[in-house]
């Protein structure tokens, strides 16, 4: 089907969804290197308003990638709740954002948005996402609740997690150690202490695994590991009885892109159910662990859609949320600015997609975190990355990824540090997880007021957290 709209008496023709859904995206690099984006902001403009109205029904009907060659697709057809999208099924895509915007200030907005959550499909929130300002993302994400939990619970209104990432060039476990203490020490850690390993090799990841699951129960931390290997040497790890709490995949959002990456959908089923066997939380289930990131389609060569034309990345990265959704994860982040600036150019894109991944992934129901990073070759810098943080703090983020002084030495990028994100909770009122605030004051950590004490590492019950890196 073929669209149109006129500005200033110039007509506009959009080949069909994929052109019209590529054609309204905000600018981005990746998207030039596609081929697919708007040439001008006047193109762009009629893009949005063509797509405005657009029936959201049309989305059941007009596939961005063919289900029978995706099964992504087949996947987000068959699990779309049709008794859940009923309330919303007269409306056309300007439609729902005048709905969201509406909804989000009700008292009782995180019910209503969660109840329709099972009928959105990603191509429909993507739609919507490319009508709204940045200020209307931060809103409606705000009034959207999605809570997950393992040992500790992630996603309740007034707190933000943090992943402790301690990751090192030589995966070196006294290093880690060091990193994990430091990390603890300063209130990081509530989501999952997380080791991206330097080598694939399972003998490494196995004493990795050892290492943070002995830390953990030596100090009685409420919180969960994860070692982020490939999934299918994960299920491994656990068919040989090494202590594995979180199964981690990187997913994107067409069968082809999960193929690049070594992976199927049987795959992440066989892992969740693995790891659910194990029943190693404490407070809930949730057990699976994804990332994503705009543009990994794309470099990949995975993006094609309809009548072989290229799908814009911020629709595919909604389309990784299906995938990650139909798992019911404990823990999914976009890794925004990770992949380069031939996707991201600069801080402002960053900035972006980091808002657009956050409100879609929360509308569709996924307890979405954001790694704020960017690599040292974009046109970007802390600033950017300080303001991202605040932004997605406000609109209520589950979790953000901190490492030393903002620096991942293993990774060579650049992401939020411990302070960043201690900060960031203080000037928005935000709390740790329940469980793990209240392991903090057991170890005398936090002040009455809740905020961090200024510490003396040699004193009372800090002393023993030394042990961890002798």
């Amino acid at each position: 089907m073929r669209y149109t709209q006129s500005v200033r008496g110039h007509g506009y023709t959009f080949e069909g969804l994929v052109d019209l859904l590529a054609k309204a995206s905000p600018a981005r690099s990746g998207d030039v290197l596609a081929g697919c984006g708007a040439a001008s902001a006047v193109e762009r403009a009629a893009a949005r308003w063509a797509l405005a109205d657009v029936p959201l029904t049309t989305f059941l009907s007009e596939p961005v990638v063919p289900p029978e060659d995706d099964d992504v697709t087949r996947l987000i057809w068959d699990r779309q709740d049709s008794t859940a999208f009923a309330p919303l099924a007269h409306l056309t895509v300007g439609g729902l954002r005048e709905w969201l915007l509406s909804t989000a200030v009700l008292p009782d907005a995180a019910h209503v948005l969660a109840a329709v959550a099972p009928g959105l499909t990603p191509e429909m929130v993507a739609a919507v996402s490319k009508l709204m300002g940045n200020k209307d993302l931060v809103s409606v994400a705000a009034a959207t609740s999605v809570v997950t939990s393992f040992r500790s619970t992630i996603g309740l209104p007034g707190r933000m997690a943090t992943r402790l990432q301690p990751n090192h060039p030589a995966d070196d476990p006294r290093a880690i150690a060091t990193t994990v203490l430091d990390g603890l020490l300063l209130g990081s850690g509530d989501a999952v202490i997380g080791i991206n390993p330097a080598s694939d090799d399972p003998a490494t990841v196995a004493t990795l695994l050892h290492l943070l699951d002995e830390i953990r129960q030596r100090y009685e931390i409420p919180t969960q590991s994860c070692v982020l290997t490939h999934v299918t040497t994960t299920i491994d790890l656990i068919e040989r009885g090494h202590p594995v709490d979180l199964p981690f995949q990187s997913i994107a959002g067409t069968q082809r892109a999960n193929e690049a990456f070594g992976v199927t959908l049987s795959m992440l089923a066989e892992a969740d159910q693995a790891a659910r066997s194990l029943e190693r939380g404490t407070v809930g289930q949730n057990v699976m662990y994804f990332e994503t990131g705009q543009g990994a389609a794309l470099s990949s060569d995975t993006h094609r859609g309809t009548d072989g034309r290229p799908v814009d990345q911020q629709t595919l990265e909604a389309r990784a949320y299906a995938v990650a959704r139909a798992f019911d994860p404990l823990l999914v982040n976009t890794v925004v600015g990770f992949i380069g600036p031939e996707y991201l150019f600069d801080g402002k894109q960053i900035t972006r997609a980091g808002l657009e991944d956050h409100f879609c992934g929360k509308l569709l129901g996924v307890p979405m975190g954001v790694d704020v990073c960017y690599t040292n070759h974009a046109e970007a810098d802390q600033n950017d990355m300080d303001d991202l943080l605040i932004l997605l703090t406000a609109a209520g983020c589950s979790f953000v990824i901190a490492v030393p002084g903002a620096d991942d030495v293993m990774l060579g990028y650049q992401s939020t540090s411990f302070h960043d994100a201690l900060d960031a909770r203080r000037l928005l009122g935000k709390r740790p997880a329940p469980e793990f605030e209240a392991w903090l004051e057991r170890m005398e950590l936090l002040g009455p007021d809740g905020r961090l004490r200024a510490i003396d590492p040699g004193a009372s019950a800090l002393g023993r957290l030394r042990e961890i890196a002798p």
